[in-house]
């Protein structure tokens, strides 16, 4: 999973006291955190997978209002520190209220003592409720055409109004970027730095080639990290049938198409057909720009790029090494190599169409 974007400041400036600040959160501290907002833990709590944040599923003791009663469970996350400002984590949340009040079924921050982000010995955290599922069944037409409905109307409130504080995703934030952080750091082993840096030019020519063919591209308020496991689907027939959107920790400007091509898997036959199902869905409520999905390569091609700064910039955690020991390898970074070199040609074939 690729769901996190880059900070301003390399990992070998990071100053100390950030390297590993998530080595205070206790559980005890994740208790205390929700004490210090009125929510009263009855000392069960889980911790639910996350490189980026630490996200806890904690049950409640007692009654707490804004949504959250005794007996409920709740779900807690505390933001990696230096990642993302106050002002733009509160733009997140306010965003997923802006997408709840439009009745899109959106899981969001609750507003607790009329604030969604909290902060405790440090750490900047929020409370949500939790929401359960399974991951969509993309092989579904139908259900392509729920999500697409869906997205079309995110979109919509997307278009509403800018992101103030929160970045862009171009190829100045994912690609350039990127390739700084992974210098300045000297992550790239000496046998196979000319030879990356070579593909990743290359690939950044003909992803400008094509973002420049493509015109006029309308930025807008995105999900931004839309892959099937930020989506929890519900069956028909039951309460609260069909797609729930999570975690928008990555929410971005962007063009609408990045929040389609995460959804689409297999050969081009197969995702020339998923895609035809989301775009179908999606003009019933809003027109699609089509133009966007020569984006789709390029697009990717930058995610596997700003993947490899994540992993560089994330080095110090002592949770990522542990979970990803080959990187950093000369075998690693040839397979990068491999795939910049087949996306720069990828970029160059005829887009998919819908």
């Amino acid at each position: 999973m690729i769901d996190e974007p880059l900070t301003d400041l390399p990992p070998t400036a990071m100053p100390p006291q950030a390297l590993h600040a998530y080595e205070k959160l206790t559980p005890d501290v994740v208790l205390d955190a929700l004490a210090s907002v009125g929510l009263l833990g009855d000392g069960r709590l889980m911790a639910l997978s996350s490189y980026e944040n630490r996200v806890y599923q904690v049950h409640l003791e007692t009654p707490a209002g804004a949504g959250a009663a005794a007996g409920d469970i709740v779900v807690v996350k505390f933001y990696r520190p230096g990642r993302w400002s106050d002002l733009q984590i509160v733009e997140e949340h306010e965003f997923a209220a802006e997408l709840m009040a439009a009745e899109i079924p959106v899981v969001g921050a609750l507003v607790i003592a009329g604030c969604t982000l909290h902060h405790f010995e440090g750490f900047s955290f929020s409370v949500s409720p939790r929401r359960g599922g399974r991951r969509p069944e993309l092989e579904d037409f139908s259900v392509l055409e729920w999500i697409g409905r869906f997205l079309a109307r995110i979109h919509t409130v997307g278009s509403a109004r800018p992101f103030k504080h929160r970045p862009a995703l171009d190829i100045q934030t994912f690609g350039h970027a990127s390739r700084d952080l992974l210098l300045s750091g000297n992550y790239l082993p000496l046998d196979m730095a000319s030879r990356w840096l070579k593909a990743f030019e290359q690939a950044m020519d003909v992803a400008q080639a094509v973002f420049e063919s493509v015109g006029d591209i309308r930025s807008l308020r995105l999900h931004g990290d839309c892959h099937p496991g930020n989506i929890l689907w519900t069956p028909e027939g039951l309460e609260g049938a069909g797609p729930h959107f999570v975690d928008l920790d990555d929410a971005r400007s962007g063009p609408a198409v990045q929040d389609l091509w995460m959804l689409l898997s297999g050969e081009r036959a197969q995702c020339l057909q998923q895609l035809g199902a989301l775009v179908d869905g999606y003009e019933e409520f809003r027109e699609f720009p089509r133009g966007e999905l020569a984006l789709i390569e390029p697009l990717r091609t930058l995610r596997l790029v700003h993947y490899s700064a994540w992993l560089a910039q994330r080095w110090h955690d002592p949770i990522f090494p542990i979970n990803f020991p080959w990187f950093g390898s000369s075998d690693y970074w040839k397979g990068q190599v491999d795939m910049l070199e087949e996306q720069t040609e990828a970029m160059q074939e005829v887009p998919l169409v819908a």
